[in-house]
């Protein structure tokens, strides 16, 4: 696996397979921002803003949806996730 790019576009909705995919592995970086963001307390709406590069003031739903279920994902990457990656990372 090469190296994640550090501000890969999102789409309004993570993955929510069971196994790690492509999505994931391009978006690691992205989950880890997240997961910092959320540790320190940030607000989702500059989370969305700065990481997401979603704008709710423009876009709520989108932006609320994209942050919720991102942040979801980098849970999840912390609990099962990282399993796959130490066996190879996404099939391909």
């Amino acid at each position: 696996m090469q190296s994640p790019p550090r501000d890969p576009a999102v789409d309004d909705i993570a993955p929510t397979a069971a196994i790690l995919t492509g999505y994931d592995e391009r978006h690691l970086v992205t989950y880890l921002r997240l997961l910092d963001a959320d540790s320190d307390g940030a607000d989702w709406q500059e989370v969305a803003k700065l990481v997401l590069r979603i704008d709710p003031a423009t876009e709520p739903d989108r932006a609320r949806r994209a942050w919720e279920t991102h942040l979801a994902r980098a849970r999840w990457m912390t609990e099962k996730g990282y399993r796959h990656l130490l066996y190879g990372g996404a099939p391909h």
